[in-house]
């Protein structure tokens, strides 16, 4: 039950909850703000939505297999969304899914800042992508480093197991960065890190958007052969930061902030594709 404290009528309201925790109790709280608010008559309403939930569910990959996804998006616009604001989306054409706006952030930008300023050696690193579905993002990075890429070619014989991997690149004598949008029980991170260290990296590094840390995840985190693991704050990382001395943030709330000023303003989106706010 939900009662919202103040008068919102004719006003462009901003509702922030990430998808984590408790998803479904988020997600559900979240589509009944909203129309709280729809039906108090507020001119516009917003989801800004961190980490999107079962972003991952976003195509039919065997047969009789929802697209949660889709539903998701269904559910947001019947209830009354008007615009979204989500960052890194696992499949970014998760926005046709919505017949409303979607502004699909990028943490690109905050990753590139935070390599630049705590990795010395950054100019002979090397980025690397643990999976074929993130040489994009991988390739993105590298150029504006203006560093060298490998991927690692993975098989998996089913969601959450992966069977074996091929490293394509050379990492020898060099940092290497592993980049992704999310990792849940980090099975396929660490596979690659081990791979890495014995292809001759001499540090591993691994920058992720969305950190769900599931499952086994931290204990493998802690006896893996990174110098850190580096998430955004999309999904509250404190209590897992207490028990993994590995795991460092980036603040992305300077993001969503101006995308929020932004938005309200009228104003363009797009700088934040390829800029930090200061």
């Amino acid at each position: 039950s939900v009662e919202i404290g103040e008068s919102v009528r004719g006003e462009d309201v901003y509702i922030i909850q990430s998808g984590c925790g408790e998803i479904n109790d988020n997600l559900m709280e979240l589509l009944i703000m909203i129309n709280a608010c729809k039906i108090a008559s507020s001119s516009r309403v917003t989801a800004v939505i961190p980490c999107f939930p079962y972003a991952r569910q976003d195509k039919k990959d065997r047969s009789r297999a929802p697209i949660s996804a889709k539903l998701v998006a269904n559910m947001l616009s019947v209830a009354g969304a008007d615009h979204i604001i989500t960052m890194d989306l696992h499949a970014s054409q998760i926005q046709g899914f919505f017949d409303i706006p979607v502004d699909n952030l990028y943490a690109e930008p905050a990753v590139l800042q935070w390599i630049r300023e705590n990795i010395a050696d950054w100019r002979n690193c090397i980025i690397v992508s643990p999976d074929a579905g993130g040489a994009k993002r991988v390739t993105s990075i590298a150029d504006r480093l203006n560093v060298e890429f490998a991927l690692i070619h993975k098989e998996r014989k089913k969601a959450n197991e992966v069977d074996r991997m091929v490293l394509v690149g050379d990492v020898k004598n060099r940092v290497a960065i592993l980049v992704d949008d999310m990792a849940d029980t980090c099975g396929t991170i660490c596979h690659a890190a081990d791979k890495l260290i014995s292809a001759g990296a001499t540090k591993v590094y691994a920058i992720l958007t969305h950190g769900i840390f599931s499952g086994p995840a931290i204990s493998r985190i802690n006896s893996a052969p990174f110098e850190a693991v580096v998430v955004t704050n999309t999904i509250p990382q404190e209590d897992k930061m207490s028990h993994c001395s590995k795991i460092q943030v980036i603040d992305i709330s300077m993001i969503l902030a101006e995308a929020i000023r932004r938005t309200h303003n009228g104003e363009s989106v797009s700088y934040l594709f390829s800029h930090v706010p200061l």
